[in-house]
């Protein structure tokens, strides 16, 4: 049986894609007061800070609470 072995080929080196700051930027803020907002609400939706009246939030994100930290008993 022969054995094929794979020859290397002249190729031109490659060159990265640029990414400019001014596309990332918008994207990189929303994303940040995106995660803020849940931090907020998974971390301080109840009691003098709450937003909504009621322990419904504190419900929906009760899991997730404890999973990152968050004590709330």
């Amino acid at each position: 049986m022969a054995q094929h072995v794979a020859q290397p080929t002249a190729t031109t080196p490659v060159v990265p894609a640029t990414l400019p700051l001014k596309a990332i930027a918008p994207w990189a803020v929303f994303f940040g007061i995106l995660m803020l907002i849940l931090l907020y609400f998974v971390g301080a939706e109840q009691g003098a800070t709450s937003v909504f009246s009621g322990t419904g939030v504190h419900e929906w994100v009760h899991d997730a609470r404890h999973l990152l930290g968050f004590p709330c008993h």
